[in-house]
């Protein structure tokens, strides 16, 4: 008789500690902010690094792969990431990439022939035919702005929708996102900094800001 009692006593014990858990507010974990950073390099690579790597992982990343590869080896890595991973690089992008990694991260110097040539992939090419400018779809895409942004609602960044509301009535519109987009920065929209896209030529840069400002 007395072990069914004390049965029963631990049996609402353990009611009571269920429905109390069922009631409580669900637990918030705050992360520490990110502060592992890209080494500078004055190769183009760096720039791009900056943008296209960390969108998708920080730089610890990059830190923690062997010291001492090469530029053949960095390449291969920056590849890795475009086929199997998906990150949204082009070729050109995996090749400046790899030479600035293997000049800053692993056995290159920035002063080899090869990596200058791999940095700067165009230079000993016949200049390309005319094309259409790319609509701004293309953009984002080529981007990896839609990594941090979507039309209609958050992501990591403002939806392009609440930019466009932001700046409806300011007759400074165009040259205000212009410039956010160029710079990068933070502060406007949260602690979570956007990179720079110091390549953007100014029609991408018009291109881009007028779609954002017409959502």
């Amino acid at each position: 008789m007395k072990l069914m009692k004390r049965m029963t006593t631990l049996l609402c014990a353990a009611q009571v500690c269920l429905a109390t858990l069922a009631g409580a507010a669900p637990l918030s974990i705050t992360l520490p902010p990110e502060t592992a950073v890209l080494k500078p390099n004055e190769l183009p690579g760096y720039q791009l690094a900056q943008q296209k790597c960390s969108t998708c992982h920080s730089a610890d990343y990059i830190n923690f792969q062997p010291p001492g590869m090469s530029l053949a080896q960095w390449t291969a890595e920056a590849g890795k990431m475009q086929k199997v991973y998906g990150a949204p690089i082009s070729d050109q992008d995996v090749t400046m990439i790899g030479a600035y990694l293997a000049a800053t991260y692993g056995s290159a110097h920035t002063s080899d022939a090869d990596v200058q040539a791999a940095s700067n992939p165009t230079a000993s090419q016949p200049p390309p035919a005319p094309v259409a400018k790319p609509d701004a779809m293309a953009l984002l895409q080529n981007n990896a702005c839609l990594s941090c942004h979507a039309i209609d609602h958050k992501v990591v960044g403002p939806a392009y929708h609440d930019v466009a509301a932001k700046y409806a009535k300011d007759p400074q519109a165009q040259t205000k996102v212009a410039s956010s987009i160029q710079h990068g920065g933070s502060g406007k929209w949260g602690d979570i900094p956007m990179p720079p896209f110091a390549q953007l030529s100014p029609d991408d840069l018009q291109t881009l800001t007028t779609f954002i400002l017409k959502q």
